[in-house]
């Protein structure tokens, strides 16, 4: 085979450089297969990690992307033949190894998820680790018996997560989701999801934030934490659940035990990093079994040597829906 393309991040010191470059084929790893890789794509934390001190990478030079589908082209593992097509999504892909915004990858064989049938390696990438995270949060939400007529939150809705979480609640027959979005341009196509109502977190948020607040929330889906986290756990209804699994907005939490300690609320991380490899077979299928939802998703593909202005606009907080990177060279 050839030498490859890939889209590569450096930095030594203050100087800093991202962009495409060719790379050289490498004797397979003991353990691994090589992946022909058909679509990446990305994600916030991809934005920061080609970034000057993104603070997602440690250790440079490294080809950034968190998720990659394609097809084994090389193997020395009967269970995982040449030919079969595969995803991966989350471990280490893209931080601390080499990962989707390349041709051609090397990947564990334990880090491996066969593609359902339902799916054709350009779908599972319009998930990908957006969908994997929406879905943890909504299957934590289907734990509860929150009722489906319950008010259901959805924060950083035109987001990658925020907008399968919505097509996905919608499909599962949640009938009062409101998304909180600043984009109000985006009303449309966030009601087309199953948001039922669209709302500007200050037209949603009281005139005055208290530590106890007037109970409006069943169950919560954040993306964005920080300050929009603090404002919305009060209004949480007595046993609702709060799902967090984003930081747009911030790291830090401004709260008090009282929403905890006397409505009972729960608040859970919501991590599709490091989970283990049954869970992620389980959550492929129930996203194989909702597979109606890809035709609502709002999508764009990109080439490797366009991503600089995917990357601008996630960092912005202007991107909408989800982006895919096509490996094929035009």
């Amino acid at each position: 085979m050839s030498n490859f393309l890939a889209f590569e991040v450096t930095q030594t010191g203050n100087m800093f450089s991202r962009g495409v470059v060719r790379k050289e084929h490498q004797k397979l790893q003991n353990n691994h297969v090589e992946i022909r890789i058909h679509f990446s794509a990305i994600n916030y934390k991809d934005a920061l990690a080609a970034t000057k001190n993104g603070g997602v990478i440690q250790d440079y030079p490294k080809i950034p992307g968190i998720d990659l589908a394609g097809e084994i082209v090389a193997s020395k593992d009967e269970n995982w033949p040449v030919g079969q097509q595969v995803l991966v999504t989350g471990y280490g892909l893209g931080v601390s190894v080499d990962g989707g915004f390349s041709q051609y990858q090397q990947v564990p064989t334990d880090w491996l998820v066969a593609i359902p049938e339902a799916f054709s390696t350009k779908d599972v990438m319009l998930l990908g680790t957006a969908g994997v995270t929406a879905a943890l949060a909504v299957r934590s939400l289907e734990e509860t018996n929150i009722a489906k007529e319950a008010p259901i939150v959805v924060t950083g809705a035109s987001g990658g997560v925020g907008s399968i979480s919505l097509a996905l609640l919608h499909s599962l027959g949640y009938s009062n989701v409101i998304a909180l979005s600043r984009k109000a341009e985006l009303s449309d196509w966030l009601t087309h999801l199953g948001a039922t109502s669209v709302l500007s977190p200050e037209q949603f948020f009281p005139e005055k934030i208290k530590p106890l607040g007037k109970q409006t929330i069943a169950g919560l889906i954040d993306t964005v934490g920080g300050e929009q986290l603090g404002n919305l756990l009060p209004q949480i209804s007595y046993g609702g659940r709060a799902l967090l699994c984003g930081n747009a907005g911030g790291i830090q939490l401004k709260t008090t035990v009282l929403p905890f300690i006397l409505r009972g609320i729960q608040l859970i991380g919501i991590d599709s990093v490091a989970i283990d490899a049954d869970t992620r077979k389980e959550i492929w299928q129930f996203l194989a079994e909702n597979q109606a939802i890809l035709s609502q998703l709002h999508y764009q593909e990109v080439l490797l040597t366009d991503l600089d202005e995917t990357i601008e606009s996630l960092l912005e907080g202007t991107h909408q829906g989800r982006t895919l990177v096509n490996m094929e060279v035009k």
